[in-house]
């Protein structure tokens, strides 16, 4: 099993937007495009506690991984939305993603 993990550090001020985007938007367009979104949530505590989201998407593979995101990227809808959450500039200062492999864990674990 695979999971992209994306960290999002927030531009100042804008974490209430984000947040609104993502409810009110995004998740439904990530079921949409099949994204099974593991979890989602908000730094309460550490470093960027006060501008970060983070989430996890399952994936079964690579390949699945680039045309979840081509396809969602090329969704009309979800280029209609940004373009009207980042009107008064961008949402996210940047994005972290890495694409973590559980494989070599799973093999003595029980289903």
């Amino acid at each position: 099993m695979l999971f992209e993990l994306r960290e999002y550090t927030v531009v100042p001020g804008r974490l209430p937007a984000l947040i609104a985007r993502f409810n009110d938007h995004t998740l439904g367009l990530f079921d949409k495009h099949g994204f099974d979104v593991a979890f989602m949530s908000h730094t309460e505590f550490g470093e960027n506690s006060l501008g970060e989201v983070v989430y996890a998407v399952r994936r079964e593979s690579y390949q699945q991984m680039q045309d979840g995101w081509s396809k969602f990227l090329a969704d009309p809808e979800w280029q209609r939305v940004k373009a009207d959450s980042e009107r008064d500039g961008p949402l996210n200062g940047a994005v972290r993603r890495r694409l973590l492999n559980t494989a070599p864990f799973d093999a003595g674990r029980e289903a």
